[in-house]
């Protein structure tokens, strides 16, 4: 496995010609089959237009040099029909920010690893105070222009997740079949019963004796508050979950607040009733910030951050 670095600006030689053909320039990348499809390379004849080398015809990539068969191995822009699509798309991954699903930006992609059948391994994500990460090919969800988005759980773990779903329901089936069967049987004869009796005696009561009522109300709501007290602390757990979320995205949103103060706006953006937040070019402020905040703007201002 080689870093990108490790591969760009190598000579390009010939084995079976002796030849030096050039030197290799970027990595021309396939981001939805998340591999490398070729290197393009510059020689003396770079004015000419493109030319690339299909990663398939590369035969190692040494420590002094890229090697491949012969120079015919080498197409020219017009010969390059197959891979017009990725020219025109022109996808790095060097450079782009790291976002992940739920809209944290994690930093800038400033390295990626390539195994020897050219898939793209991994990646590194280097923080704005400079600390740096790595994330596997299988937590990436998008390879785009502009954006890595990135999924902590990685693809193969959906796969299995979704796999799981349909097993898990079909052994549940069953088992509340069964359940249901044996049970509601025998209990539904002791349930109808047992409520008939108190719900005849208590009307009967009430009325033949109106004095002796005003007693018995008195002490049905002291069991009724006594009964609904337990269910207070019970609820009052679930009630925290919630504060818990809120203080984890305020420290999201505080974190990602200092990220972008002072940067460049890369073009401007506005709200949806056409008014501006920040023009291009412009730095980025808590006025901008709030703004931006206030029209729901915060991930565009975030991907238009220089």
């Amino acid at each position: 496995m080689k870093k990108s670095v490790d591969i760009l600006g190598l000579p390009v030689i010939s084995i079976t010609e002796g030849r030096e053909l050039g030197m290799s320039k970027t990595l021309l990348i396939d981001a939805p089959n998340r591999v490398v499809a070729a290197i393009t390379i510059e020689d003396e004849d770079w004015y000419r237009g493109v030319k690339l080398i299909p990663y398939d015809n590369v035969i190692a990539v040494g420590e002094d040099a890229v090697t491949i068969n012969n120079s015919e191995n080498i197409l020219t822009l017009d010969a390059a029909g197959d891979f017009e699509t990725l020219l025109d798309d022109n996808i790095r991954v060097i450079g782009t920010k790291a976002i992940t699903r739920t809209g944290v930006i994690q930093g800038t992609i400033t390295e990626i690893f390539i195994g020897d059948d050219g898939n793209i391994e991994k990646c590194e994500i280097t923080t704005p105070e400079g600390s740096t990460s790595e994330v596997t090919a299988d937590q990436v969800s998008i390879f785009g222009k502009e954006v890595t988005v990135i999924s902590p759980e990685g693809d193969a773990g959906k796969k299995s997740d979704a796999a799981a779903a349909p097993a898990a329901s079909a052994v549940t089936a069953p088992v509340v079949e069964e359940a249901a069967a044996e049970p509601v049987a025998e209990v539904a004869a002791p349930a109808v019963e047992e409520p008939a009796a108190p719900v005849a005696e208590v009307p009967a009561e009430e009325p033949a004796e109106v004095p002796a009522v005003e007693e018995a109300p008195v002490e049905v709501p002291a069991e009724e508050a006594s009964t609904a007290e337990p269910a207070v602390p019970a609820e009052e757990p679930a009630a925290a979950e919630p504060a818990e979320d809120k203080s984890t995205d305020r420290v999201n949103e505080d974190r990602h607040r200092r990220f972008l103060l002072g940067k460049k706006a890369t073009r401007t953006i506005k709200m949806d009733n056409g008014v501006v937040i920040v023009e291009a070019g412009a730095d980025i402020t808590e006025e901008v910030l709030q703004k931006a905040k206030l029209g729901n703007k915060f991930i565009e201002l975030s991907m238009s951050a220089q």
